[in-house]
């Protein structure tokens, strides 16, 4: 059985996206507060694999999970892309009529804005987690307190579900990542498999230094998929490049990597694993 640790409560979209990701695996969630939470237990025991949240095609990047990334030590094995639905649920003796606040994450809210607009007589009330917020409805029995969270978690908690689908963009996805302990990397992605890299560098303050960089990565076929620059605390105007490359020859990509090994600063790669 694996040991996964997520951000969130049983039935938050992380928990469904460990759950698509290991499908027909038995797993066990360990449920974190905090990111910070989820690598300290990866660094604690080097069999639990993590799975973080890093991108949003509505909110953007959760900019500080790169840095968690960066600085744990661990390394990408996987992505998983999970279609955001989000969902308006009550305690079951509640209704429409009855309701007056909703709860949820800040970013579920923000996804909601015109359903929300559209009912005004509904407080908004910010929480840690899209799940735990009906979690703790139900725990408490607040009644005339809704949440917003998947269906799947309403299931879950006994919570009835209003409404499906009161996201205002359905093309709402979140990208998540799979890291572990280095050393367990072989076990759960064979690298023969692999054809996508994450990796992170700095430049020097030269003109044209990054352009060389694409340029070298374009003549060896690489596609650059993503690019997200980071300042670097301390070194006013010097940033870090997270990048992420796909590949379709193995080979290829190792010559790229030390083709611009010499040309940038730091380098590291975050992770190599298959593209999904």
């Amino acid at each position: 059985m694996k040991r996964i640790a997520i951000q969130g409560e049983l039935g938050s979209f992380h928990d469904i996206a460990a759950h698509e990701y290991f499908k027909n695996e038995q797993i066990e969630l360990i449920c974190c507060a905090t990111f910070e939470e989820v690598f300290e237990h990866i660094k604690s025991d080097p069999t639990v694999v993590g799975i973080c949240a890093i991108e949003n095609t509505i909110a953007g990047s959760l900019l500080h999970n790169y840095e968690l990334m960066r600085s744990s030590g661990t390394t990408i094995v996987g992505e998983h892309r999970l279609h955001i639905e989000h969902a308006i649920c009550c305690l079951p003796e509640d209704d429409w009529d009855s309701i007056n606040e909703v709860h949820s994450h800040p970013v579920a809210l923000m996804q909601c804005r015109n359903f929300l607009s559209a009912h005004p007589t509904l407080k908004a009330v910010e929480a840690e987690d899209t799940a735990g917020s009906a979690a703790y409805i139900k725990k408490h029995n607040l009644k005339g307190n809704a949440a917003i969270c998947s269906a799947y978690a309403a299931e879950m908690y006994g919570m009835k579900v209003l409404q499906n689908d009161i996201h205002d963009n359905k093309h709402n996805f979140t990208r998540f990542l799979v890291c572990c302990d280095p050393h367990k990397a072989a076990l759960l992605r064979p690298i023969e498999n692999c054809n996508k890299s994450s990796l992170v560098f700095s430049l020097p303050h030269e003109e044209g230094s990054l352009s060389k960089i694409l340029t070298i990565l374009s003549f060896y076929d690489i596609n650059l998929t993503k690019i997200q620059s980071l300042p670097i605390i301390g070194h006013e105007w010097e940033y870090l490049f997270y990048v992420d490359v796909t590949f379709d020859n193995l080979t290829r990509y190792r010559q790229s990597i030390d083709a611009i090994t010499p040309l940038v600063r730091n380098i590291k790669i975050l992770g190599e694993y298959k593209e999904r």
